[in-house]
């Protein structure tokens, strides 16, 4: 493993597991609709959430762009070890962009993912770029991965503020049961 592999444009890329990261933007059009206008969570941002944003979608976009150029270590153990650490964001990941859409946007999402997780979407994307990096073998890309994962609890605080706003009383119960990052939700 190396701080930065040679740069090399291929088919066999860190990007075709990047690729699969930006499954909620082909789903956020269809949500989108039901939104007011003018109604966004980034208006619940301090100035330091604010700059927190600002790293989070620069390290993505960093993350992103890195992945044309890292080959795969097709054959390798890095590969095999990286493969089932991407697939278990992955799939979590895809389940809970389905979860979302299918909501009702006058509704929180509480259902599938989200009654373990009260931020499934933010949280997943961390073993899909965890994966990748260890599957190029690039101390970079792992680095990378770990300022997305450092910036997003100031995120999120934000994220839960416009959520009360909106939903009142029913994300207040939600945020009752559900644990913020990760865990086992509390019965009733």
């Amino acid at each position: 493993m190396s701080l930065i592999p040679p740069f090399q444009i291929g088919v066999w890329n860190a990007w075709i597991f990047m690729l699969c990261s930006l499954i909620p933007v082909f789903f956020m059009p269809l949500v989108a609709r039901g939104q007011k206008e003018g109604e966004s969570f980034t208006t619940e941002f301090s100035k330091r959430q604010k700059s927190a944003l600002l790293t989070l979608h620069l390290s993505y976009l960093l993350l992103l762009i890195y992945s044309i150029f890292l080959p795969l270590k097709l054959g390798t153990l890095w590969f095999y070890v990286g493969l089932p650490i991407f697939l278990l964001g992955l799939i979590p990941y895809a389940i809970t962009s389905v979860n979302f859409t299918n909501t009702p946007t006058d509704k929180p999402v509480t259902t599938g993912m989200y009654r373990y997780s009260r931020h499934p979407m933010n949280l997943t994307p961390f073993p899909i770029f965890v994966g990748a990096g260890i599957a190029s073998a690039s101390w970079l890309f792992l680095l990378l991965a770990v300022v997305y994962i450092v910036m997003l609890p100031l995120f999120v605080e934000a994220e839960e503020r416009f959520c009360l706003k909106k939903y009142g009383d029913a994300y207040r119960d939600y945020v009752g049961r559900t644990p913020r990052w990760l865990g086992v939700p509390k019965s009733g």
